[in-house]
């Protein structure tokens, strides 16, 4: 409710025929490109629209850090060091019982996960069809009991993680996300359409990527943490929270931050947000610019993909 923030229109810039074949070749549905807080780039594609809602795939645990941020700001969390049972107590007895929220931040609970998106079998496949099937995603997090390595270990990328950072907040907080995301985030930074959540048979949010929004509203959140976390004056998430979650964070030096990733060779604040099948929303401060975009890309794991996306979202940054 309230508001819709600005997002001004700054000179249309002229993709090159590189930009226009990636558009092509990666299934993307939609771009919008921002250089200075003004968007000089904005096309959809595949039959899509500007008022259409994207879904986020992982980009939506970035999202999910900057509530944790400001959650913690408030004083509903006592440390980063905390166990995940303390607000979580369901958690007692599974692989997360000894893990702090600093772990899940950073993808380092040390829970054996599966994440291969291919395998049927795998343990996020089964996962969506607990959610598919209208069972609880607090139930399945609870019922994972083996353990790959000791917790904050090392960096493993597993989503789960991020469903259990919800636990937290919740428990934390007493209320659901999408309530505390509305009021801490979404309203304070005038979005043009409410965004909606998939939710498993409990109403519980799908944190860890059942996030749907335009991409004008993506590009609006990027432009708020390439900002600091301010947002037409007002401070929406604590400035040094969006340098913390923005900064390699995991103990065994990858480059991970709290639900944010760093690309390889990073130029100093270079951070983006990225979710499977091709959605990003890159940031680079020292460029001023900021690139939301969705796809369809059923190709995304190929060999060469990744390093191939992130080379082509640097290449536009650097051509405006």
């Amino acid at each position: 409710e309230g508001p819709v923030s600005p997002l001004p229109k700054g000179p249309e810039a002229t993709l090159a025929p590189e930009a226009q074949a990636w558009i092509k070749d990666r299934s993307v549905t939609a771009m919008v490109v921002l250089k200075t807080g003004q968007m000089v780039h904005e096309s959809y594609h595949l039959g899509t629209g500007p008022e259409d809602l994207r879904i986020s795939w992982s980009v939506a645990k970035s999202f999910l850090s900057a509530l944790f941020g400001v959650i913690e700001a408030e004083g509903a969390i006592g440390s980063l060091d905390d166990q995940v049972v303390q607000y979580a107590p369901l958690l007692k007895g599974s692989a997360y019982d000894g893990a702090t929220i600093r772990d899940v931040l950073t993808m380092s609970s040390g829970v054996a996960f599966n994440e291969d998106y291919l395998d049927f079998n795998s343990d996020i496949n089964r996962m969506g069809r607990v959610l598919a099937l209208g069972g609880s995603m607090d139930g399945f997090a609870a019922g994972l009991t083996a353990r790959a390595a000791d917790p904050g270990a090392r960096f493993h990328y597993v989503s789960i993680d991020t469903h259990v950072l919800g636990m937290v907040i919740r428990g934390a907080t007493g209320k659901d996300i999408p309530e505390l995301l509305q009021t801490r985030i979404l309203n304070p930074m005038g979005f043009e359409a409410a965004p909606y959540y998939l939710t498993d048979g409990e109403g519980v949010s799908f944190v860890l990527g059942g996030m749907n929004m335009r991409t004008r509203d993506y590009a609006r959140f990027g432009q708020m943490v390439l900002q600091g976390g301010q947002w037409q004056g007002g401070q929406v998430v604590p400035e040094a929270w969006v340098l913390a979650m923005t900064s390699p964070q995991a103990k065994d030096g990858s480059a991970y931050g709290f639900q944010w990733w760093i690309p390889p060779n990073a130029t100093p604040g270079e951070v983006m947000a990225q979710g499977i099948y091709g959605q990003y929303i890159y940031i680079n401060p020292g460029l001023g610019v900021v690139i939301a975009v969705n796809s369809a890309d059923r190709g995304f794991e190929e060999p060469g993909v990744y390093d191939g996306n992130i080379a082509m979202l640097r290449a536009i940054a650097a051509g405006l």
